[in-house]
């Protein structure tokens, strides 16, 4: 799974699990921890853990994820609603390997007709822990996934903390893969 990389220019990522945005530089090697949903979560040869997401992956050599393609015919609010929680599923916390969705921090996910066509969507999500300094990064990434879909014309991300995330939010099959059964 743990891959080593060269930066074959420099790229911005976010330090875990602080959220502060970093430049890595050209040349630097580090190792890839995680790679999913679009991003990578890397440990930099200074022992800096980093998130690098969008268009900075081809900075290690990976491509950045394609957007959806769906003709604006077949795109019937059903579709679009589909498509808004497959793309959700695509969000992960960098530290951990399992989606938003399954962990259970989506607590509301709304698609609405917007002003002049097209849709808005309203999500109201939560964190594992209150602290999280990647709560911004994480919500903003939401925010950019959605945004991408067709006919979505504005994505708004909440993050609230009630109801406290507990671990009995997350799904069986999240609570499998993290060897949390109880």
């Amino acid at each position: 799974m743990r891959e080593e990389v060269t930066f074959s220019r420099s790229a911005e990522a976010i330090m875990i699990p602080s959220g502060e945005k970093v430049l890595v530089p050209k040349g630097a090697q580090a190792t890839i921890t995680q790679s999913l949903g679009g991003t990578y979560t890397l440990i930099t040869d200074r022992g800096l853990m980093v998130r690098v997401s969008g268009n900075e992956v081809e900075a290690i050599g990976k491509a950045p994820t394609e957007k959806a393609d769906v003709a604006p015919a077949d795109l019937t609010p059903e579709k679009l609603e589909e498509m808004v929680w497959e793309q959700l599923k695509t969000c992960f916390d960098p530290e951990i390997p399992v989606n938003i969705v399954d962990l259970g921090l989506v607590y509301l996910c709304e698609v609405q007709d917007a002003d002049g066509g097209g849709r808005n969507i309203h999500v109201k999500m939560t964190l594992t822990a209150p602290g999280c300094g990647m709560g911004p990064v994480l919500a903003s990434d939401v925010k950019m996934k959605l945004e991408a879909l067709p006919g979505v014309k504005e994505a708004n991300v909440e993050v609230v903390f009630d109801p406290v995330w507990d671990r009995s939010m997350m799904s069986e099959a999240a609570r499998l893969q993290l060897g949390m059964m109880w």
